[in-house]
């Protein structure tokens, strides 16, 4: 699989976000310069599972041109391999297991994060892949379930199996998506695995990812929550990496994201309030960008009239936004963009 990411930089993935990064998503993302490489949502894997035909779209019907990452989760091993390798008849370049899901309607039912509660488990399920997957096969995962010190124990399994990629995001389940990312546990994964690593968790900037890249040594960044924010970041980060000016968005280019956004996850069946409080989610990460006066005022909106009114009052204009959230504290890099 590393033999189609760019050699040249390191190379960009879009996080999989449950019910947000489905086909549509998917195509939106890539008309905004998109990353090297994406994975899917994933196939939630319990005995007698067949893949979504939602899910399976975004492989058989890959609208990016870059290649898309089947991601499973699940617990049952025997039912988990006869799906990789079901996966493995689509065109996927790789399949990947899911070990970092921190909702607790997935770790509690030991699939996920909750997997990492139980190392010798991990063990088995990642020996049975990698027995059954015939092409590549990568892990996400995080530092463990409650402790950072967990991840000494699965660097050791991890390192018994031939897995082709790790992506590392750098918080314990419990920490679930909290300020502090422990850099120096990918740091750790990098200098103790033979694959490829790719660092995951808050990046939000062009200065994020060069800060991240300096700190760990990483082959690759996942971004998520910062793609929904600022779909430009993986073109931005790109242009920095390879030398070029890295432009940013005027206000109107967000208003037409926006609005782009709102026709991609809007269903002809879906009442108006319905579509409008889906947009509130994404407007969650978005509005971190803006400001807090723009966060308090959409939450209290309930129709699309209202919603658009909103947004452009703080949009409707042709001066550049960063999208940078207030709370991600500048940190200083002799790289970093001015």
């Amino acid at each position: 699989m590393i033999s189609v990411l760019p050699a040249h930089r390191p190379f960009l993935a879009l996080a999989p976000m449950q019910d947000v990064t489905d086909w549509a998503f998917w195509k939106l993302m890539a008309s905004y310069g998109g990353p090297d490489i994406y994975f899917t949502e994933y196939f939630r894997v319990t005995a007698g599972y067949r893949p979504e035909r939602s899910i399976l779209r975004s492989i058989t019907e890959n609208p990016t041109g870059k290649p898309a990452v089947a991601q499973i989760i699940g617990n049952d091993v025997g039912w988990m391999v006869k799906t990789a390798q079901c996966l493995e008849r689509h065109p996927v370049a790789a399949v990947d297991l899911n070990l970092g899901c921190p909702a607790p309607v997935v770790y509690r039912k030991c699939a996920g994060g909750g997997l990492l509660r139980n190392p010798e488990r991990v063990d088995a399920l990642l020996g049975a892949l990698r027995e059954g997957i015939a092409g590549f096969f990568t892990v996400k995962t995080r530092i463990g379930f409650s402790d950072p010190c967990e991840f000494d124990r699965l660097l050791e399994i991890f390192a018994r199996h031939r897995i082709d990629l790790l992506t590392v995001h750098g918080r314990t389940v419990m920490e679930k998506y909290g300020p502090h990312v422990h850099l120096d546990r990918i740091a750790q994964a990098v200098a103790h695995l033979p694959c490829p690593v790719i660092a995951n968790g808050n990046v939000s900037s062009v200065t994020d990812a060069v800060r991240v890249l300096e700190a760990t040594g990483a082959r690759g960044l996942m971004i998520g929550r910062g793609a929904i924010r600022n779909p430009w970041i993986f073109r931005q980060i790109r242009d920095f990496l390879e030398g070029r000016p890295v432009a940013y968005p005027s206000g109107r280019d967000v208003l037409a994201y926006v609005e782009a956004l709102y026709e991609t996850g809007c269903s002809s069946d879906a009442p108006e309030r319905a579509q409008v409080h889906k947009m509130k989610k994404y407007m969650n990460f978005l509005g971190e960008g803006i400001g807090p006066d723009f966060l308090h005022a959409i939450r209290r909106v309930s129709t699309r009239a209202d919603f658009f009114a909103t947004c452009r009052k703080v949009m409707d204009h042709d001066d550049p936004l960063t999208l940078i959230p207030a709370s991600s504290a500048p940190q200083s890099s002799k790289n970093s963009p001015a």
